[in-house]
This record gives C-alpha cells, structure tokens and sequence, in this order.
C-alpha cells in the first residue's frame, strides 16, 4: 500500500471502451440491480449541492459502495446546468472517483458524463426488456425529450436488437427533434419522424421514454397515457400523480424515488400512502410480482450510484489491463502511519 499509484481514465479512453461495450454495460447493470435487491450494495441518499444566483443548476454526489468479490466504494459527482444548452455545450458533466473497499483510499479517477448516460440508457432498455418479456419488438416508440440521454436509448434498443417500425421525436425545440429523428434514421436505421405535437407523438406509441428537463408534470391527461402503454420515466417529473395513481409502478428503488417532489413522490403525497407501488425491476425480474393488467405501465429509476460505480470499476480494469491510465505515482506522497 505504501506504494499505492493513483489513475485517471480520460473522457476520449471512455469514449473508446464504451464504443464495444454495450452488451457489457446491460449485463453489468442488469447484475446491480440483482445485487442492490439483495442488499449487497450501499447506496445512501444523493446530496444536492444548489445556488441562490442560479437556481436551475445543482450539482449532485451519488456515494455507494458494493460488497463481494468486487467490492469497491466511491462517488459520482455530477453537474447539472440546464442553461448551458444556450452555449450549445452539453447540460451534465460528471467524475467518478474509485475508492478502495478495505483501506478507503481513492486510487482512480474517470470521467463519468458517458458513464452516467450508458447506464441510465441501459437502465432503461433493461426495462423494456423485462416489461416486454423479452420480447424486442414495437410498432412505435415515441421519444419525448431528444437530448443526449435520449438518443443514448435509442443506441441501446438498437445494440439489444430491438424491431422498431416506427420512431416519433418530440421536443419544445422542433429543429432538436428532427436532429434526433435524422440521427435515429442514419445510424440505426429505424423509420423515425419528428412531430410538433405531444399527443401525435404519443398516440399508439407502444413505449414512450420520457427524457426532458421538465420540473413539474405536463402530462396530466387523465386519458393521456393509454392502458398497456409502456412509459420509461427517466425524467421522473413529466406524469401527473393521478395518472401515477392509476398504473402499475416498476421502480429501481421505491424509497429513493420517494423524494425530490418526483411524480411517485407527488401521487404519495396526494394519496397519502404507496398502494400504487407494485415493486422493483429486480423483484420483476426474480418473479416476486406480476404486472397488473389494463393499467398504464411506468417505470420510474431515481437512477442509482451504485450502478455507476460498478460501470466505472468495469471501464478502470479494462483501461488498465489495455494501458490506457494516466497513472500519477506519489499521488499520496506517504501513507505509512
């Protein structure tokens, strides 16, 4: 330990690791959430740092830590600024660092913009997986936000085979949806169009992926989410709570999507108790449940840190077996006691 060196993973090594790594990153987060049901990860409350001059913008820790073979602990630092898109620079940017399980020295460092956009997006697409029973086909999804998180998805339904008729796009920027639609068409080949209207885009759409920056519900229709329709609520604050109330919840973590005025959180605070929780996707998965029939489905992920750290030790061990780490020797100039 007296010898312990320190690494940084750069944003263009993630880029070159994540590139192949998209059946990797499913079965790694798919194993997470296997392991968080059980109780063998750690994965507290995030903390919200937030400014009086800027109250748009927050930056967020996520610490967690997992037990095992692998264990290892750390934390995401995550920085949302919503108005950077007005300097056409991307909204989040991120770190990870590593932290060794028995002695809690840090020995890597990664950036984690792409970590937590590939597991966010395969969070969701294991989702519509399990919801769909495996069964990989839609005859329209409707994407509703077409931002980078967003378009991630769409790379993971893709990289998971998926038999897609048809794609919708629909943003409150409608030059943003059509760049989406023409990315969706060019590098995926799915027939994919951009619509100004939010009810075209989610008319008969089989599964719609809500991924906007939205702070309160919009979608409040009480008809405004069929039956049987599938909703990947990765933005968790777009669906009114009373449509919430009438569907059949999926979440990563019921407690933590509890929180932070979500739209679980709202249909909580409205009905004064969780009736309408039906369970985790890992208790789905182990069949500790079954999904109610002719009801909305909505999974709904607070997006957990322990799924990032064990997407960020993954990419570490591979950059350093393939000698991609800057390593920065006497980082801890003496560790001795």
């Amino acid at each position: 330990m007296n010898n312990l060196k320190f690494d940084v993973v750069s944003g263009e090594t993630i880029t070159a690791l994540l590139a192949d790594s998209y059946r990797e990153i499913m079965r790694i987060v798919r194993e997470t959430y296997l392991l968080h049901e059980e109780g063998i990860t750690n994965n507290p409350d995030s903390y919200f740092l937030r400014f009086n001059d800027k109250p748009e913008a927050r930056i967020i820790a996520l610490p967690a830590a997992r037990r095992g073979v692998d264990a290892v602990a750390g934390i995401k630092w995550i920085a949302s600024y919503p108005k950077n898109l007005e300097k056409n620079i991307q909204r989040a940017s991120a770190i990870i660092a590593l932290n060794d399980y028995e002695t809690g020295y840090p020995f890597a460092l990664l950036e984690a913009s792409q970590i937590s956009a590939f597991r966010t997006a395969a969070s969701a697409v294991l989702a519509a997986n399990t919801l769909k029973n495996d069964r990989k086909v839609a005859r329209k999804i409707a994407f509703i936000g077409t931002g980078v998180i967003a378009r991630k998805i769409a790379d993971f339904f893709r990289a998971e085979h998926w038999r897609i008729d048809q794609v919708v796009a629909h943003d409150i920027t409608l030059p943003d949806a059509e760049k989406f639609a023409r990315y969706i068409t060019g590098a995926h080949g799915y027939q994919a169009t951009a619509v100004n209207s939010l009810t075209a885009a989610m008319d008969e759409a089989e599964i719609i992926v809500l991924a906007t920056n939205a702070g309160t519900p919009y979608i409040t229709a009480p008809d405004a989410i069929k039956n049987n329709q599938i909703v990947l609520n990765i933005s968790l604050r777009d669906i009114g709570p009373e449509i919430i109330l009438r569907s059949v919840n999926v979440f990563d973590d019921v407690e933590h999507c509890m929180k932070a005025n979500t739209s679980p959180h709202l249909a909580e605070q409205i009905s004064g108790g969780r009736d309408f929780v039906d369970g985790t996707l890992a208790g789905l998965m182990n069949s500790k449940f079954q999904l109610r029939e002719n009801r909305p489905i909505i999974f709904s992920p607070f997006g957990l840190g322990v799924l990032d750290l064990a997407v960020a030790a993954y990419l570490h061990q591979r950059a350093t077996h393939e000698g991609l780490c800057h390593s920065i020797p006497g980082f801890f100039p003496d560790m001795a006691r």
